[in-house]
């Protein structure tokens, strides 16, 4: 199994996989960025610069998450939610073919293992809440953002300023 720990806009990430795929995608909390990336997980590294770059709106990896039948069945409708666009978790439920999974599918949801690539970010309430994010909803509100045509802007410099007085 080869691994590298990558810096993002939201903290660094370690990526795992082998010649079978990228088995996952993780916060990594205040791990060192690798200075040498296995060749293996090149691939991974580059698109995931491209998607916080903006510039790349899908993934074109093989991906070898582990977990059970229901969460690899959660975790492949995640991948077929489009860049951009959200989905309740109802309805997720609703496409999987049991509308009383909800809590089910919210729980495949907190497992999965391969944050960005496969965006359960882009799940959401019925209400239009965003709930409970392994990365933390901050992260999902970020995400959201980062994706949605029409960005959300501040008006105040959210970076330090120092004041001096003439």
């Amino acid at each position: 199994m080869e691994s590298a720990v990558i810096a993002t806009p939201l903290g660094t990430a370690r990526i795992t996989g082998d010649s079978n795929g990228i088995q996952s995608v993780r916060l990594a909390g205040d791990h060192i960025v690798s200075e040498d990336i296995p060749l293996l997980l090149h691939p991974a590294c580059q698109q995931l610069k491209e998607y916080f770059d903006g510039t790349r709106k899908t993934f074109d990896l093989t991906l070898n998450p582990q977990g059970t039948e229901f969460q690899q069945k959660v975790w492949k409708e995640l991948s077929r939610i489009p860049y951009g666009k959200t989905v309740s978790y109802l309805q997720m439920a609703r496409r999987l073919g049991d509308p009383n999974a909800v809590r089910a599918v919210a729980a495949a949801n907190a497992k999965n293992p391969l944050w960005i690539l496969l965006p359960c970010h882009r799940v959401i309430g019925s209400d239009g809440d965003l709930r409970g994010y392994a990365g933390g909803i901050d992260r999902k509100k970020w995400l959201l953002n980062h994706e949605s045509p029409h960005r959300q802007t501040t008006l105040f410099n959210t970076e330090p300023t120092t004041w001096s007085v003439p």
